[in-house]
């Protein structure tokens, strides 16, 4: 070889070192929230050119109603909620949203879950009626984060049977925002210890026969009630009997099922597509029942475990009728 010749060898980086770094640090994010015992569950990543000054893809996962704002005002361009009936109350404009918001969804993933209203049989309530019309002083336990869509749901079935949380305080009942989940030691081990006599939460498989072999029973929502909340967009949903086998019989409740991921109908369809052909390509790297890929043909469509509360974005109905996704 000549002095002035030389050749390119490679190196053990063959990728860019700007994915590399980026793919570092995502791949931990992912290690971390999959821990059993790591707390911080909820994840923002945003994308950008390198040196840009703005990021021009922002994606949030989270459960609060206050990302569908920032949804809808640009700064997050695919978010993904629970539960998913919450984006009909966006598109219809019901409180806590001032105005309809044009939402689309990517896909959904399946969760079968109902809202459940426990309260001790001590109580004597039968109905979320009960509490309004006997002016109950109820010793109730809410999830501490504030902003959770728990909160906005619970608010509408109040405002539905004639109260607020706020009368029950006056009429010397306690409401607690209590962290951590209803199957925990400081809301179901409340119960037990005879601290509180009442928890709303969701997650009946999780902690509703927990509840039940506690001495508790689930309060109905009568169907005038449910006809209420369904006329600002929440879905019925029924616990049933089967199972729980403490009931005595099914319980008419709202539907906390699917976790969709959304964005607004005006996104563009090239970006949308790229987002759904990095999901499918995603499908078998995420954890999922029995360790098999997304149900990605469920996703896509209304199922009992995650309904179409707003239509699917155009581009995204397109790329999963391509795929075979849809008929």
């Amino acid at each position: 070889m000549a002095d002035n010749e030389f050749t390119l060898k490679p190196t053990r980086m063959m990728t860019h070192p700007h994915t590399t770094r980026s793919r570092l640090m995502l791949e931990v994010a992912s290690a971390l929230v999959n821990r059993r015992d790591w707390p911080l569950l909820q994840a923002r990543v945003s994308l950008r050119e390198q040196g840009a000054e703005d990021w021009a893809l922002n994606l949030f996962a989270s459960d609060s109603p206050a990302t569908i704002h920032e949804v809808a005002a640009g700064r997050v361009q695919f978010a993904m909620i629970n539960p998913g009936m919450i984006l009909r109350l966006a598109a219809l404009g019901s409180a806590p949203f001032a105005a309809p918001i044009p939402l689309r969804i990517i896909a959904i993933l399946p969760a079968l879950d109902q809202m459940v209203f426990a309260v001790n049989q001590s109580t004597g309530l039968k109905s979320i009626t009960d509490i309004r019309e006997r002016k109950y002083p109820l010793k109730l336990s809410l999830r501490g984060q504030p902003d959770h869509s728990l909160q906005v749901i619970i608010n509408h079935v109040c405002a539905a049977a004639g109260f607020t949380l706020d009368d029950i305080v006056s009429w010397g009942g306690q409401v607690r925002y209590d962290s951590g989940m209803p199957y925990g030691q400081n809301r179901i081990g409340a119960v037990h210890r005879g601290d509180i006599d009442a928890i709303f939460d969701e997650g009946a498989s999780a902690w509703g026969n927990m509840a039940l072999e506690l001495g508790m029973t689930f309060l109905t929502l009568p169907e005038a009630i449910l006809q209420r909340l369904e006329a600002v967009g929440l879905r019925r949903g029924l616990i049933e009997k089967k199972s729980f086998p403490k009931l005595s019989a099914d319980v008419p409740t709202l539907d906390f099922s699917g976790w969709p991921v959304y964005t607004l109908a005006s996104t563009p369809d090239s970006l949308v597509r790229d987002f759904c052909r990095a999901l499918d390509e995603s499908k078998a790297l995420i954890p999922w029942a029995k360790a098999e890929p997304l149900p990605m043909a469920q996703m896509v469509r209304d199922s009992a475990e995650g309904h179409l509360e707003v239509p699917l974005h155009p581009a995204a109905a397109a790329y999963w009728r391509e795929l075979g996704y849809l008929s």
